[in-house]
């Protein structure tokens, strides 16, 4: 009996061995498989599709102070001032489009046409463009694409290329500007040796210095946009105080509402500028620099946190710079004669007339300035075209390559308009008006895809956002939008000449109604809440 309980004893211990064994090997094959799905099918899988960055660029975040969040997926770890430097950077890329040379312009002749009326103005369109921006960011950060890839995967091919076509049209009309406002940089700088279309081919090199420091990684890239941004906040504050204008004025303009008759276009235009739809593809694309799990949700949630700081952080900076410009042309320029023609091309020559020179002279110090805006916005824009191409198109290609392509979208147009109205600043003036419609008119095709995104539960997951944000979204969003409509008609109506082009802007014009409707009830966007809640209220009248 007892050699009969040895051997069945030893042969459970060898049952138990050979199980021991088997769970390790299967543990073994467990943990290979979800690192393989962590890294290598995540190379694998960017091999296949295009992404913002790849997982070798990314900036690993630390875990500083959270030992608990290795256990909890949902636990944020505390506020930490070595993180936000960490996620510090994306913010400030996306700001700069509020500071393009486009912007300047609306800034300058707001200043000199409705003095400081409009300041008010300019701060709560800051304010909406933040909004609009953090949404951008969120749908970046939660799920792990940018918008452009997530449109391709949410609309259907025809409409997949019109978004893409409009949203290139857009880009091509704001990097026109912003090349030619670094040409008209150059040549204040070299006291008018260099004629615009030089300035246009120096300004196209920038593509090469873009991917020069790319290759230095993100962060090397990063410092490079936080110098020239400190250029532009250095330039505009030393003009400021130049100036010296009113202070009592400047607070009066911000806390107290005003519009009048004579400066609803400029009003219009302070609105119009603040949201660029191919920024709101850019910051999607951006905040992806960052290594962050998508299965954390807490992780998820504090790289959301750090982002909101870190944007408003850098709007508030754009803010400021904005209101610098502003301010400088309503002390000069307002109830001048000067103040109805002043524009980019001419604005330094007046500030030269005005404040003479100096141990700095002015112009070169605006000429400054208007170089770091003009370089910063423009390389931006090349990043933005490489998200917009490769998120839309699902295209694989060298980065030299894309940023050629990109590019040459750009400074093609842009050397031809050089050539061509080199000599004549009315004729640019005319052509910036053209500009600023082409990107008003694109502006629903980069909001309602958002704004449809975002509020999705089977995209977003538990980062959709609730019903109150979602209500305000798309209110902020309609207001865009009726006021660049605002603007559009009133262009037409005093550009548009003769029966024929009339009848093709009208065709046109229900075509471009007929999609945007498309748009917004192919997602159901429109928040359901706004219908809910008139449905209830007229269900508890009968009711009563």
């Amino acid at each position: 009996m007892n050699s009969q309980t040895r051997e069945e004893e030893s042969s459970k211990e060898e049952l138990d061995k050979d199980k021991d064994k088997d769970k390790e090997t299967a543990e073994e094959s467990e943990s290979k498989r979800l690192l393989s799905s962590q890294s290598p099918s995540s190379s694998s899988s960017d091999d296949e599709n295009e992404v913002a960055f790849e997982s070798r660029e990314k900036i690993v975040i630390v875990d500083f102070d959270s030992p608990e969040s290795i256990q909890n997926v949902d636990f944020v770890p505390p506020f930490s001032w070595k993180k936000l430097w960490l996620f510090t950077g994306p913010g400030f890329l996306m700001s700069i489009a509020f500071l393009d040379p486009g912007n300047l312009e609306g800034d300058l002749q707001s200043g000199a046409i409705a003095g400081y009326s409009l300041l008010w103005l300019l701060m709560w369109a800051t304010v909406m463009g933040l909004l609009i921006q953090l949404l951008s960011a969120r749908v970046g950060v939660a799920t792990g694409r940018h918008l452009a890839e997530l449109c391709r995967e949410e609309y259907p091919t025809w409409a997949r290329f019109v978004l893409w076509f409009m949203a290139e049209l857009a880009l091509i009309g704001a990097d026109i500007q912003e090349v030619i406002g670094s040409a008209i940089a150059i040549q204040i700088l070299s006291n008018g040796a260099l004629p615009l279309w030089a300035g246009v081919l120096i300004t196209a090199s920038d593509c090469f210095v873009f991917l020069f420091l790319e290759n230095y990684g993100v962060r090397k890239l990063e410092a490079v946009f936080a110098v020239l941004i400190a250029t532009m906040a250095l330039s505009f504050a030393w003009m400021f105080g130049d100036t010296k204008p009113s202070g009592k004025e400047l607070l009066i303009g911000i806390l107290v509402p005003r519009l009048g008759s004579k400066t609803i276009r400029q009003a219009v235009g302070v609105v119009g500028c603040v949201i660029m739809p191919h920024n709101v593809f850019l910051h999607s694309a951006l905040v992806q620099s960052r290594n962050i799990d998508p299965k954390r949700r807490g992780r998820v949630q504090e790289a959301i946190n750090y982002y909101s700081i870190e944007s408003s952080v850098a709007l508030l900076i754009s803010f400021m710079i904005n209101l610098f410009v502003t301010t400088i042309f309503a002390k000069g320029f307002y109830g001048t004669k000067q103040a109805n023609n002043i524009g980019l091309v001419n604005a330094g020559q007046y500030l030269e007339e005005k404040y003479g020179g100096g141990v700095f002279p002015i112009l070169y110090i605006w000429g400054i300035g208007l170089l770091a805006a003009g370089q910063s916005s423009t390389i931006t824009g090349t990043y933005a075209g490489q998200f917009i191409m490769g998120g839309f198109l699902n295209l694989r290609l060298k980065k030299w390559l894309r940023a050629l392509i990109t590019r040459s979208f750009a400074i093609v147009p842009t050397i031809i308009v050089a050539l061509v109205f080199n000599t004549s600043e009315a004729s640019l003036d005319i052509l910036n008006e053209w500009l600023n419609v082409l990107q008003s008119i694109q502006i629903p095709f980069a909001l309602i895809p958002l704004l449809t995104l975002v509020a999705k539960e089977q995209v977003m997951g538990v980062f959709r956002i609730g019903p109150f944000l979602e209500r305000l979204a798309w209110t902020v969003a309609a207001l865009v939008i009726i006021i660049n409509g605002y603007l559009l008609l009133d262009f037409f109506v005093s550009e548009v000449k003769g029966l024929l082009f009339g009848l093709f802007i009208c065709t046109w014009t229900a075509a471009y109604i007929a999609f945007i409707v498309y748009l917004v009830l192919h997602g159901g966007a429109v928040p359901s809440t706004w219908f809910s809640i008139e449905l209830s209220k007229r269900f508890s009248v009968t009711g009563s």
